[in-house]
């Protein structure tokens, strides 16, 4: 006789709680999902769709030559939905798998309203929910459930602040003073905006002097920034060079359209839409004024004219100390059916929350069946995350992208080259996660 569950009520409709919903769906679990807009807003969305993404569009390395690369190949084999809308919406970037922002969250919204066994609700939550619950708020939790979160967790609820980069009209960009190419003489999916010493000088003088957005109602008192989300204002003050070495470094070209010099500084734009019409600015994160933004940016010569249809925001993320309240299964301590998803336990990252929201639902549903929790492997991108989560140490606690430093060393001899190496923990990788698999197969219809 089949057994017959509760419904599990997955609260954010974003990366982790799309993916949550869908995978239990998927094993014939009903869920719930409850998303608060349009009805209540956030700081930085600008949609109703589930999954929208409010920061840059690029997924991060496609290759299993790159960290999150491996952690793709991770959730392409564990059939994960938001993957596969990624694929289906991606736009060119080079070796990343970046996307059309809205197709994606189309794509993703259809998929998930039009499952038989997910019933979308657009409400905002405003009290912890009887289990068996997760909650996949995200970086954008309201104010009144984080307080609801606070209380549950303690003092453990952290947070630091994210900034969004702008968005620019293509037919805005002067072509006589960029360029397309790709680093390291890869095909040129990127629109490169050169600037010669003088022109650097300068635009970097205005940018450190130029006058930051006031704070919002929902901001705390104190600020700390992510550091691969760094406002470029805050990296250009850390010094007049920092730049050269972070976003704007010029290194993998040899010639722009007018010279055959190397560049001294260089801005990238990626393709932020299907059609090509729009570009955002790559680590251009900034809380800048609106207007500021136009008149620092316009600095450089490529976007002299430049028409931005989004400019940059600053928003903040919240995330609990996960070493202090998780327990290796993404449970909250104590509690036998209340599960985190996302960027909320800790991690940092589009395809870091999806994967967590992939594990999650995973966990969750060996409770209902009520099978042994099973233990992503070290070795796996996956499991190296949780393990982070479960091990780091609690004062110091920050969030983690994926990365070959909180995986198992590798056996024998050290590979110096980074893609070869990361080719070796991904082969690794893959053997352990189909493994598991096998080893759980009840946990994966």
């Amino acid at each position: 006789m089949k057994r017959t569950f509760k419904p599990v009520t997955v609260v954010g409709g974003g990366l982790a709680g799309a993916e949550a919903a869908w995978q239990l769906a998927e094993r014939g679990i009903s869920v719930h999902l409850y998303e608060m807009r349009p009805d209540t807003k956030t700081p930085a969305h600008s949609t109703s769709l589930l999954s929208e993404i409010v920061c840059s569009n690029s997924f991060g390395g496609e290759k299993t030559t790159t960290p999150a690369g491996i952690l793709k190949k991770e959730l392409k084999i564990l059939n994960s939905l938001l993957i596969q809308c990624a694929e289906a919406t991606k736009v060119p970037a080079g070796n990343a798998l970046a996307v059309d922002r809205d197709l994606f969250a189309k794509m993703v919204t259809d998929k998930i309203s039009s499952h038989s066994k997910i019933k979308v609700m657009r409400k905002e939550i405003v009290e912890i929910p009887a289990s068996p619950v997760i909650i996949a708020t995200g970086p954008l939790t309201s104010s009144d459930f984080a307080e609801q979160l606070k209380n549950k967790v303690g003092e453990s609820l952290l947070y630091f602040y994210d900034a969004v980069a702008p968005i620019i009209t293509t037919e805005s960009i002067d072509k006589d003073c960029s360029f397309r190419a790709n680093r390291y003489g890869d095909t040129g999916d990127y629109i490169n905006c050169p600037m010669d010493k003088e022109t650097y000088h300068a635009f970097w003088e205005s940018l450190v002097n130029a006058e930051s957005a006031p704070r919002h109602s929902f901001e705390i008192e104190e600020m700390r920034h992510f550091e691969r989300c760094l406002p470029v204002e805050v990296i250009a003050k850390r010094g007049e060079q920092t730049l050269l070495f972070g976003p704007l470094r010029p290194v993998g070209f040899s010639m722009t359209n007018n010279s055959e010099e190397t560049p001294f500084a260089v801005v990238q734009l990626r393709q932020d839409n299907e059609e090509g019409t729009l570009y955002n600015m790559v680590g251009f994160q900034t809380n800048l004024k609106w207007g500021e933004q136009e008149r620092v940016f316009r600095m450089i010569p490529a976007l002299k004219n430049a028409e931005f249809v989004r400019k940059g925001v600053m928003h903040r993320n919240l995330f609990v100390c996960a070493p202090k309240v998780l327990d290796n299964s993404l449970r909250l301590n104590g509690e036998e059916s209340f599960f985190l998803a996302g960027q909320i336990t800790g991690v940092e990252g589009y395809v870091e929350s999806i994967s967590m929201g992939m594990a999650a639902a995973v966990f969750m549903y060996a409770h209902l069946e009520g099978l042994e929790m099973p233990v992503f492997p070290k070795e796996t991108a996956i499991g190296s995350l949780i393990n982070y989560l479960n091990t780091a140490t609690p004062d110091t606690f920050q969030p983690m992208n994926v990365n070959l430093g909180i995986f198992p060393k590798l056996p024998g001899k050290k590979i110096y080259k980074r893609a070869l190496r990361c080719e070796a923990y991904a082969e690794r990788s893959i053997e352990h996660m189909n493994k598991f698999i096998e080893d759980n197969s009840c946990l994966f219809p």
